[in-house]
């Protein structure tokens, strides 16, 4: 694809918007937050959660969904932190406020919005299936929420152009090389630094700044996990990258992991799946 080399002040003013464009839902971060203080009851998530009965009732549909509970309903979110446990429960709150935030009034950019939400939303079930199929079930909701938020500096740089183009600082949208440009050079470092500013764990930090590394880290199993899902993603089309030739058995991370063909066929399906289940999530 042709590069087209972006204006110093463009990248300027992306890089100076504020940090606190509607990215997270101030509920599921405080969720996230009683999670990483390891110091809360089954009550007070519920309480929590039902702050916005709006975030509430999509965390319920999500909760009910065949990709998430099989055959098991849920009424309230009490019940669903009994049958899930705490971190699913706050994954799905994270999950359900991040559908929200995948959407614009305009057609453009909701265009891209659709397609970065598929594509973290495909990323995150099918990470936690790789992780319970790999013998790593001990890291899998933990793997969800790494995968989940792996390309938030996306959603981050797609929300600030927007906001410029609105404000007429950008005097109009950018077309698709220009967007895709920034997204290759910006969006891992913005990532991190919305991570870092919103306090979420290291562990969520590494797998932003280090997904795109050629370099294949033997010891970091929720990073490797993150890197191949991401690959199946783009070979299975979900996301603004489509690689339908894309080799995954030939990668380091399918060694690293032991992934064989059966198991990628199996992924392959389940990330084809989630994209129409993603859809009426959103």
């Amino acid at each position: 694809m042709h590069q087209i080399s972006l204006p110093e002040s463009i990248t300027d003013l992306l890089i100076s918007q504020p940090i606190e464009l509607p990215i997270f839902h101030p509920v599921a971060l405080k969720l996230q937050r009683m999670l990483s203080d390891k110091d809360f009851v089954v009550d007070e998530i519920s309480k929590v959660a039902n702050e916005d009965q709006a975030l509430a009732s999509q965390m319920l549909k999500m909760a009910n969904s065949p990709i998430y509970m099989g055959r098991t309903k849920v009424a309230t979110i009490k019940e669903a932190t009994m049958r899930l446990g705490a971190q699913q429960v706050i994954n799905i709150a994270i999950a359900a406020s991040q559908a929200s935030s995948h959407a614009s009034d305009d057609p453009a950019f909701a265009l891209y919005m659709d397609e970065l939400w598929l594509h973290s939303h495909g990323s995150a079930l099918g990470a936690r299936w790789l992780a319970h199929n790999c013998g790593l079930q001990g890291i899998a909701d933990e793997t969800y929420l790494a995968a989940l938020l792996h390309d938030v500096g996306k959603l981050y740089l797609l929300k600030s152009i927007e906001q410029l183009v609105k404000t007429g600082a950008i005097p109009k949208m950018l077309n698709d090389d220009q967007i895709i440009q920034i997204f290759d050079t910006m969006h891992v470092e913005q990532g991190k630094r919305l991570m870092q500013h919103w306090n979420f764990p290291p562990m969520y930090c590494e797998v932003i700044k280090d997904h795109h590394l050629q370099e294949l880290d033997p010891v970091n199993k929720m990073l490797a996990i993150v890197k191949f899902v991401n690959q199946a993603c783009h070979k299975t089309g979900l996301g603004l990258k489509k690689r339908p030739d894309l080799d995954l058995q030939a990668t380091p991370e399918a060694e690293l992991l032991e992934i064989d063909e059966a198991k990628i066929n199996e992924l392959e399906a389940l990330l084809l799946e989630s994209s129409l289940w993603s859809r009426g999530i959103a």
